[in-house]
């Protein structure tokens, strides 16, 4: 038999890399699947086709794969509401900018535009979660349109679809297969004039303050060189925490919602605030330009001024930027600025972030900052962490310890809920022998349990933590501290460690905290999958470190609210849960 398209794309696909495709079979993807099928597998040299319970998951799965081995991942959904489901995730995966290539299958080509069953017009509906969209027309036209796909995606241009109607997937192959080439991306190199005007901005201000994110992935040791020659405390975004955190004498924490130690404080105080390769979306939590000068180095040029007025910009890569500047840097010898910052963040974290941990072992309901901060002691030193939005990434930010060899991350630009699952899974399939780790919330769980059913088929050995407080936590804060009772965050009391064990996932549930080391430490022996779920305080919140007369002022009226509608009860416990929480002078 003749290579039909389907065969041909599949081909084009092993060529650039990629050994697994996450979907669901359907009829207009049969073709693909079945030329999958034909290739033997990745033992064979081919490519594994993994079946999912649902493509919203089976592209979080190609985005944690694509995050984690740094290659081209794929996902594929059948046409209508098969690729609609892929939306989600690959939304997540583009802002991630995930090595992702998405393949829509559609309606037979002849029936597009008639309103036929199940019509959707893929070729549209991904524009916005896509670098490069294209719906192939013809069997001469697959070839180009294949190549581009993978081109762009791994240029880091984001998520790559091809519409793909079934009709055409199964006519001979035609056209001419672009040779495949791999590319090394470059390191982009600053102007030397914008690197003479950071330089002169350094050495004019008396105190410097770093805010580090993803974009300074790579760039550990020369960010921390550069700041213990100019004194300069260094704060950093979600995604800059295992990007810089770890062997960091001047690391001041994290600012935002989600923030703790003195990351606010730092960047808030200094003369100079330097932003490296991070766009952190939320100029709420960024000082005022008028008061504070900043600078912002980043390789994406698009980025520099969009959060906060910028007066000196630099377009480059941070680990080049930083070898062209330190030789025109002088030494500030004045360090008062750099040990203030750094007491004030030994502070925070001894007392308002660590006293959560304190003197908690017998607490029932277990606090959720214990339950963390023993998971990080227990997990492996290489291990991957993937976490839920909302409580999950609060825990994971304040009491996951980043190591050179650990990996932190989820949907941190999207933030989607239910995200933490498939994307280990999606981590486990490109590391096998890796330790992987979801934190995963209650809330976000149950969104997308049946993925449980994948991690079972394939015996992944994911270890699943479910921080079960039967309320969806983040969002109660965020009702509180606008000034509205919590309402609507219910989440219904669920033994999720019976549903696993019902599908054969090792699984226990602990509700005394004596009993949560022990069952850590089964669950990472355990050789498969296993699920420790965690009976959490619902009353425990994530309070900043930096609270504002307005969040005060809205907490205070929603807690009025609470008590005048009967719930002193309430009040008192949410009170008792988090009063030993609040930071002080």
């Amino acid at each position: 038999m003749a290579d039909t398209v389907a065969d041909q794309i599949i081909a084009q696909l092993v060529t650039a890399g990629v050994r697994r495709i996450y979907g669901i079979v359907g009829d207009s993807l049969n073709p693909i699947v079945d030329a999958v099928r034909r290739t033997g597998g990745s033992a064979e040299g081919g490519i594994d086709w993994i079946h999912v319970r649902n493509e919203e998951a089976a592209a979080f799965m190609a985005s944690g794969d694509a995050q984690m081995s740094g290659e081209l991942a794929v996902c594929a959904g059948s046409c209508g509401p098969g690729n609609l489901h892929l939306i989600n995730g690959l939304y997540d995966a583009h802002r991630s900018r995930a090595k992702v290539l998405a393949i829509a299958s559609h309606i037979p080509s002849a029936m597009i535009g008639s309103d036929y069953f199940q019509e959707t017009h893929p070729d549209r509906l991904f524009v916005e979660c896509s670098g490069y969209t294209e719906m192939i027309s013809t069997a001469a036209q697959s070839p180009s349109v294949v190549a581009s796909a993978v081109r762009h995606t791994l240029a880091g241009e984001g998520v790559s679809v091809i519409t793909l109607p079934g009709d055409i997937a199964e006519l001979d192959a035609a056209g001419t297969v672009p040779a495949y080439v791999s590319v090394r991306p470059p390191e982009l190199v600053p102007d030397r004039q914008d690197v003479q005007a950071l330089a002169d901005a350094i050495n004019e201000a008396k105190t410097v303050a770093f805010f580090v994110g993803e974009g300074g992935r790579g760039s550990h040791d020369e960010i921390i060189a550069l700041a213990e020659l100019i004194g300069a405390p260094i704060g950093h975004s979600l995604r800059g925490k295992d990007v810089i955190q770890y062997d960091n004498p001047f690391d001041v924490g994290m600012t935002g919602l989600l923030g703790y130690g003195a990351a606010h404080a730092g960047i808030h105080d200094a003369d100079l605030l330097v932003l490296l390769g991070t766009d952190f979306p939320y100029p709420q939590f960024l000082p005022d330009g008028d008061r504070v000068r900043i600078a912002q180095v980043d390789v994406d040029a698009a980025v520099i001024g969009r959060r906060a007025d910028v007066h000196v910009p630099v377009h480059g890569a941070i680990a080049p930027t930083i070898r062209a500047l330190t030789p025109l840097v002088q030494r500030k010898r004045n360090r008062r600025f750099l040990e203030k910052t750094l007491k004030k963040h030994d502070k925070l974290m001894t007392g308002a972030v660590g006293a959560y941990t304190k003197n908690v072992e017998r607490m029932r309901p277990i606090h959720p900052e214990y339950a963390a901060s023993l998971l990080d002691e227990v997990a492996a030193d290489d291990a991957v962490f993937t976490a839920d939005t909302g409580m999950g990434n609060v825990w994971a930010a304040r009491y996951i310890t980043p190591t050179p060899r650990r990996r932190i991350f989820g949907s941190y630009l999207h933030g989607s809920m239910a995200n933490a699952l498939p994307h280990a899974l999606g981590a486990q399939m490109a590391h096998p022998g890796r330790q992987v780790v979801s934190i995963s919330g209650d809330g976000g769980l149950s969104m997308l349990m049946g993925e449980l059913v994948t991690a079972k088929m394939y015996e992944l050995p994911v270890k699943i933590v479910v921080f079960n407080n039967s309320t969806l936590g983040l969002v109660k804060l965020e009702m509180l501290v606008d000034g509205f009772p919590d309402f609507g965050v219910d989440v219904p009391y669920t033994d999720y460690a019976a549903v696993a064990r019902a599908i054969g996932i090792h699984a226990v549930h602990v509700d005394d905290p004596r009993d949560l080391r022990d069952a850590y430490e089964a669950a990472f022996e355990h050789d498969g999958p296993a699920l420790v779920d965690i009976a959490t305080d619902p009353k425990a919140l994530s309070l900043p470190p930096t609270i504002t007369g307005a969040q005060v002022k809205g907490f205070s009226l929603a807690m009025s609210k609470i008590v005048m509608n009967g719930g002193a009860g309430e009040a008192v416990a949410m009170a008792r849960s988090n009063l030993r929480n609040v930071p002080r002078p």
